[in-house]
């Protein structure tokens, strides 16, 4: 079992990594922790929980962190996620509880008792992260590796340099990025090619189970705002490709590089300028590339048919 933290903001695609994380066999999801971003940190605190409880995820604590980033005004992406954060699907009030433990301090926690076997996987601003590695430098030699949704080598998507979650919080990425752990960033480049098509959301329709029925509303509501907000007729579903890296390093192909984090740029702060040929720096992360499509919605669709009604995962 591959042991993760998902460090989240949900968000519609941080759902469907939540329900991927759980619904693959190869996964130990050790905890869900939030983060101010997608929406307000009380928001995607709740729909983590929300998500939890559709999902029959029991034992698994979910802490709130961070409510904004370290320097800066929080910015959210309502005009994707809703409102809510999670608009689309009706959620009851969730049974699953948070947690009494700050985020930060529950990472920290997990991974100083841990054998060095833990992933984090960061799908949010780095917020909580870079906490973390400032109150507690020793985690760096405890992580296995991060793999985190974040950042572009080409362009952004919330400025023309910048991809939101590094946007919202530069200097929170900067200390991860600098921090000299095993980083894979899983970027926009990579994550344009996990499209949730028609055929996609057939395939999870068909699945016939209320977690199925769910995640075919995120997707749909997802579609409508990315339809009028960027263009895309077919929403790309970012944040499941961080967590499939962890399932099968063969979902995606990666390349060596050194990242940085421009934080003082007027029109390129939040950039992660990524030189694959080591001008600037050695090498600090792999980049991922090229998806294998098929293999990671094989991996998605699969996960959702393993939990199957709420509470119960299918053999």
């Amino acid at each position: 079992m591959k042991k993760i933290i998902l460090d989240c903001d949900p968000g519609h695609d941080d759902a469907m990594a939540i329900l991927l994380a759980h619904g693959n066999p190869e996964i130990e999801l050790v905890a869900i922790t939030t983060v101010a971003g997608n929406q307000t940190l009380d928001k995607t605190s709740l729909n983590a929980r929300r998500v939890a409880t559709v999902a029959g995820i029991q034992d698994v604590p979910v802490a709130a962190g961070c409510d904004r980033p370290l320097t800066r005004e929080l910015k959210t992406a309502g005009y994707i996620h809703g409102e809510s954060g999670l608009d689309g699907p009706a959620f009851g009030e969730p049974t699953v509880p948070l947690d009494s433990r700050h985020a930060v301090d529950l990472i920290i926690e997990l991974l100083m008792h841990s054998n060095g076997d833990i992933t984090l996987v960061p799908t949010g601003p780095l917020t909580n992260i870079a906490m973390a590695v400032r109150k507690e430098p020793r985690i760096v030699a405890k992580v296995k590796e991060i793999i985190l949704m974040g950042g572009a080598y080409t362009r952004g998507n919330t400025t023309p340099a910048a991809e939101f979650n590094i946007y919202v919080d530069p200097e929170a990425a900067e200390i991860v990025f600098r921090a000299g752990w095993p980083l894979t960033m899983v970027g926009l480049d990579l994550t344009h090619q996990a499209l949730a098509t028609p055929a996609v959301l057939e395939r999870i329709a068909a699945l016939g189970t209320p977690v199925a029925r769910i995640a075919v509303q995120l997707m749909e509501f997802f579609r409508q705002t990315y339809r009028r907000n960027a263009g895309f007729d077919s929403p790309p579903v970012h944040d499941p490709c961080a967590v499939a890296r962890v399932i099968d390093p063969n979902v995606m192909q990666c390349v060596n590089a050194f990242v940085a984090i421009e934080t003082r740029g007027e029109y390129s702060s939040g950039m992660t300028v990524t030189d694959f040929s080591s001008r600037l720096g050695p090498t600090n992360a792999q980049v991922a590339t090229k998806l294998d499509v098929d293999l990671f919605w094989d991996l998605m669709v699969d996960a959702i048919r393993r939990i199957g009604a709420p509470g119960v995962r299918a053999s």
